[in-house]
Formats: structure tokens, sequence, C-alpha cells
């Protein structure tokens, strides 16, 4: 503490002069803290770390301006030049994250704003907690000489030999021995063994008939197929046949669910559609849903005179008894 004083003196003449007198003090306050940074992991990827945080903005190596002391800057540093990307999150009491912060550059010139701090939950009784994650990039070149590398691939080709797959080999070879069969079909007065898994997956007809409630529990359960022809004809340079065959499997196709197979059929039967064909054709369409095969008969028939040819050839009958109403559209 520091004080001063002052005294009042005679006047001349022999009288007294008043004087006034003054105290002055001056209390010097020492206020002291400290800063502990606990940093776990001094080190990480063989590089030193450090972490610049700037309450008034800033780069930390000039002096920060009025508008970026508003904010709170956060840099990352290393010792070492590296390709690196980092977050960087404050955590409340219990070390969650609340807010986070990513980035390739070295770092945030605006962080937070300064005046947000306390009013968003960052400092908590006076403590502010913050984390880094850091992702290094390390760039790994590998230099192989073209003979060493060629003769590597060679030696790799020499000792491992894929063979292509051949599911279908296996499947053809249970089909023509009858290995494992467990189903026997009855069509037209002939049997043909079977094996239900394979159905079962391909059909779901099949599915519900083989593996469902109502299945039969022998091992070689007998199935009888109705309406159905045995045998297919096998002429393919005969165009009547191969048209047949496509007709009675479209049918069957129809019937067992095999999408895949009918839409064959569709295809294959869109070749045979003329003058003579185009009414049969067009009516089996019409009572299996086939919408492509269908549309392609009715594009033929409204091309020109096509539908008064099919007419006079008398191919229209079955339509006609079958599926008027599709002959009712045409016309």
């Amino acid at each position: 503490m520091v004080s001063s004083s002052s005294s009042s003196t005679p006047a001349a003449g022999g009288g007294a002069r008043e004087t006034t007198t003054t105290t002055s003090e001056v209390n010097v306050k020492e206020v002291s803290g400290s800063h502990v940074l606990t940093i776990n992991g001094f080190t990480f990827a063989g590089h030193s770390w450090s972490i610049k945080y700037l309450p008034n903005g800033g780069s930390g190596l000039t002096a920060a301006t009025a508008a970026a002391s508003e904010w709170v800057s956060v840099y990352l540093a290393c010792t070492h030049d590296v390709m690196a990307r980092f977050a960087i999150c404050f955590l409340d009491e219990a070390g969650k994250a609340i807010c986070s912060m990513s980035t390739g550059e070295e770092g945030f010139p605006r962080f937070t704003r300064k005046d947000g701090l306390e009013r968003r939950g960052y400092v908590r009784n006076d403590r502010l907690r913050i984390r880094c994650d850091i992702t290094v990039l390390q760039v790994i070149i590998q230099h192989h000489d073209d003979e060493d590398a060629a003769d590597a691939a060679a030696m790799a080709k020499k000792l491992v030999d894929v063979p292509p797959p051949d599911l279908l080999r296996g499947l053809g070879h249970l089909l023509s021995t009858g290995d494992g069969a467990d189903v026997v079909f009855e069509v037209g007065g002939e049997a043909f063994s079977a094996h239900r898994c394979i159905l079962a997956a391909r059909s779901p007809v099949f599915r519900a008939e083989l593996l469902g409630p109502m299945a039969e529990s022998a091992a070689s359960a007998r199935v009888g197929i109705d309406d159905m022809e045995a045998r297919f004809p096998v002429d393919a340079d005969d165009e009547g046949e191969a048209m047949a065959m496509a007709q009675h499997l479209l049918v069957a196709a129809d019937r067992y669910g095999l999408e895949r197979l009918k839409l064959i059929c569709e295809d294959k039967l869109c070749g045979y559609i003329d003058t003579s064909t185009a009414g049969t054709i067009l009516a089996l369409a019409e009572q299996h849903g086939c919408h492509g095969l269908k549309n392609a008969c009715s594009d033929f028939l409204m091309t020109g005179n096509n539908l008064t040819a099919a007419i006079v050839t008398g191919g229209f009958e079955h339509l006609m008894n079958s599926c008027s109403s599709v002959l009712q559209e045409l016309l």
C-alpha cells in the first residue's frame, strides 16, 4: 500500500492559512493460476502432434483481427509434413462428443464463436474439453521388375487352374442316371423318375405339391400328369412340328409356373406368326396370359391386309369359339 498526506502552514502577516489534507492508497492484488493439459498418446503414427487453441482467433503467427477475435480457432500441428485428416470435437462431462468438425486442411480458423461456448454447453464448471481424432494417410510405393512380375504371374497360373462351373453337367448326370430320384411322374402311360428338390426349386407348383403339407411321405411318390403328352416332336427342321412343340411347352410352362420357359416359348412362337397361324397363336396367347405374344399377333394382323387374309384361311374359327372378345377387339 502506498499513502501520502499534507498539513497546514502559517500564513504571512501572522494569520493562519487553511489547508486540506488528502490520503490515497494503491492496493496490489496478486492473481495467479495454472493450466494442466493432459495428452494421451503424445506420439501417433511415428510423429509428434500438438493442438493450438486460440481463444481470440487467428493463426497463432500473426495478431488476430477484430473480426477474427469473435471466434475461437483450433489448429493441429505436426513435427513433420504428413498427409492426414482429422476431426476436432467438444466433449461433455460424460465424454460424449457434442460438436464435431472434420477437415483435410490445417485447422479451423472459425471453429466456434466465443459467445456461444457457455450458451451451447461446451463450457461446464469453467471446464472445456476437446478431443482430436487423426487419420494419417500413408502412401506405399512398390516397385516390381517386369520380368519378375511376369514370372510370378506365370507360376501362379500354372499352380492354380480353376475349371469352369460344371453344375449343369452334374444335374444332367443325375437326370440321365436317375441317381437319388425320389418321385415318379406318370404322363400318357409312361413313367419318368425325377428329383423333388430340383423340381421344387424350379417350380412353385411342384414346390407346393411335393414339399407342402399335402406332399406324399413315401420316398417313391407317384404323381399323375393329365392332359399332356409324354413326348414332343423332335424334328426341329419341320416348322409345323417345331411350332407344335413350342405350343405344348408353353402350356406346360404356364401350368407349372416356369416363367423363363414360358417366355422362351413365346419368343419362338413369334417367329411362326403368319396368316394361317395368327388366329391359333393369338388364342393361345390370350388363354395363357402371354402379353408379348398377343401384341405380336395383333401387330401382324393390323398390318396391311393380313387380317382379311387370315380370316379367309379359316384359322380364326378356333379364335372365334374360344376368345371371341379378342376377335371383337381386332375388328
